[in-house]
C-alpha cells in the first residue's frame, strides 16, 4: 500500500483527520457488532451524559513500521484491561477485551497508508475512548454509550534529541487517596490543566504530584509515572493506589531487570530522597522516557548528576531497548509486538 503524501518530517504532536475509525454502540444492555465509518462527527444530546458529568475514558497506543516493514502495536491487550479496569470504576459497560484488539487492528488496517515509515520517527496514534451518549439530567450513570477508536499520525516526541527538562512540585493535588488516579478517566486530566498551564507560565515543563494525603510521597505527573535510578543503578518507581498503571512503565521495568540485568523496586519513593536519585525520568506512551534534569521546589533546585543536556545513562538504555523491540531492532522476548497483517 502507497503511503499518504505527508511531510513525516515536519509531524508534531497534533491531528490529522484519517481515512477510518471504529465505532461501536452500547444500547439495551448490550454492544453492537461495531464497524468502521468515514465520518469523524459526532452527534449528541446537549444534555449527554458525558457533557454533564464527564463519564468518559480513553486510552493510547501507538502503531509502528519495523526495520523489516511490517506494520505494528505494542501490547493492546494492556490496553483493553487498562480500559475494562476504568469501564468498572466509572460504572460503565466493559468493552469486551478481544473485540478491543480486534477493533485497534481494524483501524490500522483500514488507516495503513497513514502509518509513517521506519525511520521518520513518526508513529500513527491510537485513541480509543467511550463516552455516556444518552441525555442524563439527575446524578447517575448513562444507560447508552459510544466505543470509538480514532487514529492519528504524529512525529517523534523529541525532535533534535531528548533534552532533559525541568519541572516543579505543584501545589495542587492530582488525585485524592480513593478516587480514580488509577484510571484513565477524563476527568483525571481536566483538573490537571490548570495545573500544566500554571507551570508553564512559571517556565517550567511539568509537574510533580505528591499524595494528597500526606503530600510527603511521589506519585506522577498529569500524564506520565516517574521513573528513577539510584547511584548503584537500580531502577526504582513509586507504588501508589492513586497512580495510573503506564504501560510503558510497567514495560521499561521488565526491560531493566530481563534485559539489561538491573535491579529494579517498585515501592512508595518519599521526596526526601528524591535528591539521592541519578536519574529521573518521565514515562508514557509519546514520548517513551523524557528525561528530567532539575526539580524546582519552592526555592530550592534538586539537579541530577545526569545533568541538563543529555539522557542519563542508565535511562538511555531503557530507552534505546523499549524503543529497539518496538521497532524490531531488538528481539521481543515476551510477545509484546503483535504484527497487523
Amino acid at each position: 500500500m502507497d503511503k499518504k503524501n505527508i511531510d513525516w518530517s515536519s509531524l508534531g504532536f497534533g491531528y490529522i483527520k484519517t481515512d477510518k475509525r471504529y465505532v461501536s454502540t452500547f444500547k439495551n444492555g448490550a454492544w453492537d457488532e461495531g464497524a468502521l465509518i468515514d465520518d469523524d462527527m459526532i452527534n449528541m444530546s446537549e444534555c449527554a451524559c458525558v457533557l454533564q458529568y464527564a463519564q468518559t475514558i480513553f486510552e493510547g497506543l501507538k502503531a509502528y513500521t519495523t526495520e523489516k516493514g511490517d506494520t505494528v502495536v505494542f501490547r493492546p491487550d494492556l490496553n483493553a484491561e487498562r480500559l475494562a479496569n476504568s469501564s468498572r470504576r466509572m460504572e460503565m459497560p466493559v468493552f469486551p477485551e478481544d473485540k478491543f484488539i480486534e477493533a485497534v487492528e481494524q483501524v490500522v488496517r483500514a488507516n495503513k497508508a497513514y502509518v509513517p515509515p521506519y525511520g521518520t520517527g513518526a508513529t500513527l496514534y491510537l485513541r480509543p475512548f467511550m463516552f455516556g451518549i444518552n441525555p442524563v439530567i439527575g446524578v447517575k450513570p448513562a444507560d447508552e454509550f459510544q466505543f470509538r477508536i480514532f487514529c492519528t499520525p504524529v512525529g517523534p516526541y523529541f525532535k533534535g534529541g531528548a533534552k532533559p527538562i525541568t519541572i516543579k512540585v505543584s501545589d495542587f493535588d492530582r488525585a485524592a487517596p480513593h478516587g480514580t488516579g488509577f484510571i484513565k478517566a477524563g476527568l483525571n486530566y481536566a483538573m490537571s490543566l490548570h495545573a500544566i498551564v500554571t507551570a508553564h507560565k512559571e517556565g517550567f515543563d511539568e509537574n510533580m504530584y505528591l499524595d494528597a494525603g500526606t503530600r510527603t510521597k511521589v506519585e506522577e505527573t498529569g500524564g506520565a509515572n516517574f521513573l528513577f535510578v539510584t547511584k548503584d543503578n537500580k531502577v526504582v518507581t513509586p507504588k501508589s493506589n492513586s497512580i495510573l498503571p503506564s504501560i510503558t512503565r510497567r514495560s521499561l521495568m521488565i526491560v531493566a531487570k530481563e534485559y539489561l540485568g538491573l535491579e529494579v523496586e517498585e515501592r512508595e519513593v518519599y521526596f526526601d530522597e528524591v535528591k539521592d536519585f541519578a536519574e529521573c525520568g518521565l514515562c508514557g506512551t509519546a514520548a517513551v522516557i523524557s528525561p528530567v534534569g532539575k526539580i524546582y521546589d519552592h526555592g530550592n533546585e534538586i539537579c541530577f548528576p545526569s545533568g541538563m543536556e543529555e539522557m542519563g545513562p542508565i535511562t538511555k538504555k531503557l530507552y534505546d531497548t523499549l524503543t529497539g523491540i518496538q521497532m524490531g531492532r531488538i528481539e521481543d522476548r515476551f510477545g509484546w509486538v503483535r504484527v497487523i497483517k
